[in-house]
């Protein structure tokens, strides 16, 4: 019997995470993040699907979403998911799963949580001592968010617009916002609501998701 789609609410915004079989490298080099990214795009214009912040981590992804309805995230990351371990079987000769089991989501309450988690997601490469800063990682889109680089594909969310009227503005406010480390409660609270699939938020937000 198939195994039904993840529950989404169109409109909410959604905290993903996808991991390498048992934690083992989901991307090889260039070539592989920049496929992975292409996919990516497709199925986000293809499904309706609002991307605000990412990064590609060596044996995980994160991704900030939001969709026009209840099945894009699911429909759109299920075929680049599938697509690329295809990809990946094919070019090194591999077989067997790519990806640990289903993907986890967290709905995220956009007045308390949203930009915490974007810089929760930005940041993964700091805290993973792989780099000193986040404009040093390539596979984020944090120069995008806190520089205003072109990035094909990435919406800006309304909470992260209402930091300022003009994009310069809201860029550098946006790159203030890490000047300070997150505190381990946020870090607690975003993991844990991603591991377990619950709503980040307050008691009021996962009472109206339940």
């Amino acid at each position: 019997m198939p195994r039904r789609a993840r529950s989404y609410v169109a409109g909410l915004s959604y905290h993903f995470v996808q991991r390498g079989n048992n934690r083992e490298a989901s991307f090889y080099g260039v070539d592989g993040c920049r496929y992975y990214l292409e996919l990516l795009s497709l199925a986000l214009r293809r499904y309706r699907v609002a991307r605000h912040a990412y990064v590609l981590m060596t044996n995980h992804v994160h991704f900030l979403m939001t969709s026009a309805n209840n099945t894009g995230i699911s429909k759109g990351m299920k075929v680049v998911g599938s697509r690329y371990a295809q990809h990946m079987n094919r070019t090194y000769r591999r077989s067997g799963t790519l990806w640990e089991g289903r993907h986890k989501s967290s709905a995220v309450e956009s007045a308390t949580y949203l930009l915490t988690c974007y810089r929760c997601i930005e940041l993964n490469p700091v805290t993973a001592h792989m780099v000193g800063r986040p404009e040093e990682y390539r596979w984020s889109r944090y120069r995008a968010n806190a520089w205003g680089d072109c990035v094909d594909c990435l919406t800006p969310h309304p909470e992260y617009l209402a930091l300022a009227a003009d994009v310069e503005t809201q860029c550098c406010r946006y790159h203030e916002l890490f000047a300070t480390h997150l505190s381990d409660d946020d870090l607690h609270s975003i993991r844990k609501s991603a591991h377990y699939c619950q709503p980040l938020g307050s008691d009021r937000f996962r009472l109206q998701i339940e």
